[in-house]
C-alpha cells in the first residue's frame, strides 16, 4: 500500500532544496542507508539512485551500523524504521547525537513525544509514514538544507558567545591597567593593543594573561 507525506508543519519553513549548501556536486555525496527490511530498503536505494546518487551503501544489520559508519564515513544516513519501538528509537537518536551528519529518519507511525526527541536528537527530517521512492530525492536535499542551516546557526551562537567571553575578559584587564596604571579606558585598551601586536598574539590573550597575573599577585584573601 502506498504510504504519504506527513511532515510536521514547523519542519516544512527550512525546505530549500540546493546541493550548494552542502559544498559538493550531488552525486559525490555518500549515503549510508539502515533499513533492516530488504525491500523497504531498495525503494529507497533505487530513489536515491534514479536521482543521480551512487555511493550508496546498504545495511541491515542494526548491530552493524557503528562499523559501518567508521568504515565508510558518510555524508548522510538514512534510517527507515518498520514499527519502532521507543528502545529503537532511542538507539537510533543516540547513534544521531553523535554522528554530526544529516540523517533523514522514516518512522511508520510516531506520537509528539517521538518528535520532539528526534528534533533534540538532532534528526534532519523526521518523516511519518512517508517513504515513496520519488519523495527520497526531495527529502534528503531537506535533511541536507536543514543540517547546514542548524549548524550555521549554531556556529554564530557559539562564535557570539566566545566573543561575549572575550570582551569580559578584555574589560577586566582594562580595569586592572586603570586602577595600577592611572589610565582612562581608551588609554588602557591602546596598551593592550599595541603590547598584542609587539608580541604578535590576540588582545583577548594578553588580557587574559593580565587578568590571571592580576589574580596571582593580588592579596591574599
Amino acid at each position: 500500500m502506498a504510504r504519504h507525506l506527513a511532515l510536521p508543519v514547523a519542519w516544512l519553513v527550512w525546505w530549500a532544496p540546493g546541493p550548494q549548501d552542502w559544498g559538493m556536486s550531488v552525486p559525490q555525496l555518500s549515503i549510508l542507508i539502515v533499513d533492516e527490511n530488504r525491500i523497504r530498503a531498495s525503494i529507497i536505494e533505487d530513489g536515491l539512485r534514479e536521482a543521480g546518487h551512487s555511493r550508496v551503501t546498504l545495511v541491515h544489520n542494526v548491530n552493524e551500523v557503528a562499523r559501518r559508519i567508521t568504515e565508510i564515513a558518510p555524508d548522510v544516513v538514512v534510517i527507515d524504521l518498520e514499527n519502532p519501538d521507543r528502545d529503537r528509537l532511542e538507539h537510533f537518536f543516540t547513534l544521531s547525537r553523535a554522528l554530526q551528519k544529516p540523517v533523514a529518519m522514516f518512522v511508520d507511525r510516531s506520537d509528539t513525544a517521538e518528535i520532539q526527541a528526534a528534533v533534540e536528537a538532532g534528526v534532519s527530517a523526521y518523516v511519518v509514514d512517508g517513504l515513496k521512492k520519488e519523495r527520497v530525492k526531495a527529502i534528503l536535499d531537506m535533511a541536507i538544507h536543514r543540517f547546514n542551516a542548524f549548524a550555521r546557526l549554531s556556529r554564530e551562537l557559539e562564535e557570539a558567545r566566545t566573543a561575549l567571553e572575550d570582551r569580559k575578559v578584555i574589560d577586566k584587564a582594562k580595569a586592572i591597567l586603570m586602577k595600577s596604571r592611572g589610565l582612562d579606558e581608551a588609554a588602557a585598551y591602546a596598551l593592550l593593543r599595541s603590547t598584542a601586536m609587539n608580541q604578535n598574539r590576540k588582545i583577548v590573550d594578553i588580557a587574559q594573561s593580565l587578568v590571571t597575573a592580576a589574580g596571582l599577585l593580588g592579596p591574599e584573601t
